[in-house]
């Protein structure tokens, strides 16, 4: 697991980082002394866990908690005990800790996390994916990894797998076209063929029975062409 510290107190910083050096599979990425570069790194990178301080000036631990659209499990970290009932109106958030942290109470909401992450893993497992307004995140090999929606070109069927094609990568994912399919937005995806799903917005010609997609060639069944038609002419 990898995490970060969020705290504007440098001292408030190391406590955390070195009660996270008491867990062997806990890694500390990288520390900011404010939300909005925390929230920055957060959009480029996958990360578990976030241990944040509530109060800090400017952008707020709970600002940062209500902006986030797909959040890591957070851990908050504060003097204020006055938060505690709303902090659990966060799905995100899996404990509260208050200053100071002793080591005991540490492990207990590292025991929080493990069970927190344990349940969306198998979660994610069953359903091969999860989706937010915007965003896929795909489970590959254990690690998430956030796609948006607009760089999906189509998605085919191979077996027990998928492939999805993006504009810059191909990803191979151990799920159905079926279970993917439901964590699509109707909008703007498309089963076109019985082993493709297409993002419609991305199609560059139509002809005959299949349609071009940048470089991919992709056949339209006969049943789906009609649906494909209609969509299109909604533009």
């Amino acid at each position: 697991m990898n995490c970060i510290i969020v705290d504007d107190e440098t001292a408030a910083r190391a406590i955390v980082k070195q009660l996270c050096s008491k867990v062997p599979e806990l890694d500390v990425i990288e520390e900011f002394d404010n939300a909005i570069d925390a929230m920055k790194f957060l959009n480029q990178h996958i990360i578990d866990i976030v241990f944040l301080d509530i109060h800090m000036p400017g952008f707020s631990g709970v600002d940062f908690v209500q902006t986030l659209k797909e959040s890591p499990r957070i851990v908050l970290t504060t003097s204020d005990t006055n938060f505690a009932i709303e902090a659990y109106q966060y799905e995100s958030i899996v404990d509260y800790l208050v200053k100071p942290i002793t080591l005991e109470r540490f492990e207990i909401s590292m025991q929080k996390i493990r069970k927190a992450m344990a349940k969306r893993t198998q979660t994610l497992e069953t359903a091969g994916g999860s989706s937010t307004g915007e965003d896929l995140y795909i489970n590959i090999d254990r690690r998430l990894i956030k796609l948006k929606f607009n760089e999906i070109l189509c998605i085919e069927a191979k077996g027990d797998y998928i492939d999805i094609k993006t504009e810059k990568e191909l990803y191979h994912v151990h799920t159905t076209l079926k279970k993917i399919k439901e964590k699509l937005p109707d909008k703007t995806f498309l089963q076109i063929h019985r082993s493709y799903i297409i993002n419609f917005t991305k199609i560059i010609d139509i002809e005959d029975n299949s349609v071009l997609i940048e470089k991919n060639v992709i056949p339209i069944s006969r049943s789906n062409r009609p649906e494909l038609m209609r969509r299109l002419n909604l533009l």
